[in-house]
Parts: structure tokens; C-alpha cells; sequence
């Protein structure tokens, strides 16, 4: 299965999240729980072509998840595991579901070059407001905590333009926000430079 996302992000601080879950009125949802296992080759093949390898778990679902740059979003293609499938691959003796395996191909990523990299974790609020989704994530990850406020909608210009909508009305600073994985990635090459 594919989609094509149309988000902008935001980092925000924790003190811009908690305003942002008062101020729109989300304190009564309870967050959902998502784990993301991240997958890269060591010389960062996927990032390199812009894209981004993930098994998502929710609660006993798993996805297994191919994000590409396509026009003015993610082309995203999707394919549904079994907690043994997941465990497999994130264990490095897994097999990719064919239609994954095709589209690295395509890209030039060298699948047998594919390693586990680690997990995030995310507690995560979504509330569709005025024509969009918006999502109030609070991620962690090899001891570091982040928080993002993400829009999601059918046009570039009415998702810019929603996030530009609660910035403004929330005096927050428009803030450079690399994607999940490029902020995973970054942590732990500090971490391991470090170390």
C-alpha cells in the first residue's frame, strides 16, 4: 500500500508542548504509544536519497515503512508484519516484503549494507482541527526526550499554513525540525563520537 504525506513540523521546548496541550484543548486525550525501529546501512544510503526505513509498532500491529521525497511530501509505502516478521528483521535475519525490497533497489540502497539502528518511542496526541491533523509528540530516545508539534494536511499550502496559523497564535519560534530518524541518527553519532 502507498500514501503521500503532506506535513511541516516544529521542535518545540517542553514548556512550548505543555502550552500547546493546554491551549488547544487536548489535556482530556491520552496519548498513544508508538514504537519506531529505525533501519539504515552504515554508509547512510537511505538518507542520502532522502528516505527513511521504519517498522512502526502500535500496540500488536506492526508496519514496516519505506518513506521517499515525492513532490511536495513523502511517498510512503507501507507493509504490514507479524511481531515475528518485525522481530526478524529488527534481529537482522529477516527478509524485507517484496514491495519494499523493489523500491530500495530502485533507489540504489544495498539491502544486504541494511541495519537495525535502534528504537524511538512516542507518546503522541492527534486531534484533526480546521481541515488538518494535528500532532503533539513527545519522543524518546537513546536518553534524550524531544517534542514536536506536526501538521498534517491534503495541500503543501494549507498544512504550511495551519502550522503558521498555531505558531503565531502560540508565540512560538519557527524552529529547523529534521524528521524522526535524522534526529535519532544525530543523537547517536554524537553519542558514539562521545564514547
Amino acid at each position: 500500500m502507498q500514501e503521500l504525506e503532506i506535513e511541516r513540523k516544529n521542535l518545540l521546548t517542553k514548556d512550548e508542548y505543555i502550552r500547546l496541550i493546554n491551549g488547544l484543548s487536548l489535556t482530556d486525550i491520552t496519548p498513544q504509544k508508538q514504537i519506531n525501529h529505525y533501519f539504515e546501512t552504515p554508509d547512510f544510503q537511505l538518507k542520502q536519497t532522502g528516505s527513511a526505513l521504519r517498522i512502526r509498532e502500535k500496540g500488536d500491529q506492526y508496519v514496516l515503512t519505506l518513506k521517499e521525497p515525492h513532490g511536495d511530501g513523502l511517498l510512503e509505502t507501507h507493509a504490514v508484519l507479524t511481531k515475528e516478521e518485525a522481530d526478524r528483521l529488527i534481529n537482522g535475519t529477516g527478509e524485507l516484503k517484496p514491495t519494499i525490497a523493489t523500491r530500495l533497489l530502485d533507489l540504489g540502497v544495498s539491502l544486504d549494507a541494511l541495519q537495525f539502528g535502534g528504537t524511538l518511542e512516542t507518546n503522541r496526541i492527534e486531534v484533526r482541527k480546521d481541515d488538518v491533523l494535528v500532532v503533539l509528540d513527545e519522543s524518546h530516545y537513546l536518553h534524550h526526550v524531544d517534542y514536536e508539534l506536526e501538521i498534517e494536511g491534503p495541500t503543501l499550502e494549507l498544512t504550511e499554513q495551519r502550522l503558521q496559523d498555531i505558531l503565531t497564535r502560540f508565540s512560538l519560534t519557527k524552529k529547523d525540525t529534521p524528521n524522526k530518524i535524522a534526529r535519532f541518527y544525530a543523537v547517536l553519532n554524537n553519542k558514539d563520537r562521545l564514547s
